[in-house]
């Protein structure tokens, strides 16, 4: 069995050993320690944050999108079954906007599958935890810190704030926009840019049934979008908007929120009630010049962060996720330095030109649509509905939305390593 070690324990104590570090428990992170482990490479988690904290309701509003080949990779790393009884089937997409009656949809009875799945950030949490549990080859160090890295030609030392010390050959960031861990190796961010928007979060509860339906609509401040979560009668807002207008609305009382709210909502789902704490995450730009370093890889938000607009940050950070595990353990297995130059440059040359075209699309996209222009919003709600009207376009661009474009690692294929 795995081992959760909390470091309130407090002194230093043996050197621990194993193949890989990784630094960051996250969705991400936890996801990538717990493939690795499951296909024989011993792996320890470090994560400043106690899991009951996790948990809380109040530490990460936030719900994620699981396109259908990132579920696969959640599936074959162990951790969907703890958390499959509590998601939502994306089965619809509808994009609109503003208010023109032109929109894109997409339905999944036209690919013969859902686009993918809802699930609250927590409930993805409580599977990785759930799955560590399971794996005699993860350690979980919660809470934990990092106090410094060593990284050599043999080998690399992490060394935690409470002393214990971590020898590995191998050392991920998995910790998240502000890595601490890429700026100790001083690789810096090639573009960091804010959006100069908020991402405004919460969940609601509508008297109507969403039927497994998404909606995202472009308004001047940004996309609104509205996601399914399970039961039928809950859902995920993603509201964007300026800052530091979204401060302010963030900070209005409960009937005030409530109008601006209707006033982008809508009352096609009937009533509509606030039930979560209202949280606000500043949106920006931002890309590693590099993805590694001697025995360091960067992955998800430590290597790239998008804008939510297309909903694919995780589903991107999974992809580096399952591209890692795929390198690493074939190095294993083969007999080779899992940490190796050569090992992590397939890494970076397989995972750098897919998010660099995703960090382009995202950004592209938010240029595109945020704004009232009335050229550009004639423009973009024309080319919605001729894609709507063209089926062999229409499907792959579901098919890039469920993740099943471009070369993909097996796990994302629902192939055994």
């Amino acid at each position: 069995m795995s081992q959760t070690v909390s470091s309130s324990a407090g002194v230093s104590g043996p050197v621990l050993t194993c193949d890989v570090v990784v630094v960051g428990g996250g969705l991400v992170g936890g996801t990538l320690a717990c493939g690795l482990a499951q296909h024989g490479v011993s792996t320890i988690c470090i994560d400043k944050d106690d899991a009951a904290v996790l948990l809380d309701t109040g530490y990460d509003g936030r719900s994620s999108a699981i396109a259908l080949a990132c579920q696969r990779v959640l599936d074959g790393t162990g951790v969907w079954a703890h958390m499959v009884a509590d998601v939502q089937p994306i089965l619809d997409i509808r994009v609109t906007d503003s208010n023109s009656p032109l929109h894109l949809h997409y339905d999944h009875r036209e690919v013969g599958a859902p686009m993918g799945y809802m699930a609250e950030n927590r409930t993805i949490r409580r599977g990785i935890l759930a799955r560590f549990a399971e794996l005699e080859k993860a350690t979980l160090l919660a809470p934990a810190s990092v106090a410094a890295v060593e990284r050599r030609v043999d080998g690399a030392t992490v060394t935690l704030t409470d002393g214990r010390v971590i020898r590995a050959r191998l050392v991920v960031a998995a910790d998240g926009r502000r890595s601490q861990i890429r700026e100790m190796a001083g690789i810096r961010l090639q573009h960091g840019l804010p959006y100069n928007q908020v991402g405004i979060v919460m969940t609601v509860w509508h008297e109507k049934d969403h039927r497994g339906i998404a909606h995202e609509r472009f308004l001047p401040s940004g996309p609104f979008a509205i996601l399914p979560l399970p039961g039928g009668h809950h859902s995920s807002l993603v509201w964007t908007e300026k800052d530091p207008l979204a401060w302010t609305i963030l900070k209005l009382p409960e009937e005030e929120f409530h109008a601006e709210l209707m006033s982008r909502f809508g009352d096609f789902l009937g009533e509509v009630k606030v039930v979560s704490k209202r949280f606000g995450y500043p949106l920006t730009l931002q890309h590693a010049s590099r993805y590694i370093d001697l025995r360091l890889a960067l992955v998800g938000d430590a290597a790239h962060g998008m804008h939510p607009v297309a909903g694919q940050g995780m589903n991107f950070g999974l992809r580096d996720v399952a591209a890692l595990i795929e390198k690493v353990v074939e190095a294993k297995r083969l007999g080779v330095d899992v940490g190796a130059a050569t090992v992590l440059e397939g890494y970076q040359k397989w995972r750098r030109f897919d998010n660099v075209l995703m960090l382009g699309m995202t950004d592209g996209l938010v240029r595109l649509f945020s704004n009232d222009l009335a050229p550009l919003r004639l423009a973009r709600t024309a080319g919605m509905a001729v894609v709507n009207k063209l089926p062999g376009l229409k499907r792959f661009f579901m098919r890039h939305a469920m993740g099943d474009v471009g070369a993909l690692p097996k796990l994302m294929q629902g192939e055994p390593l």
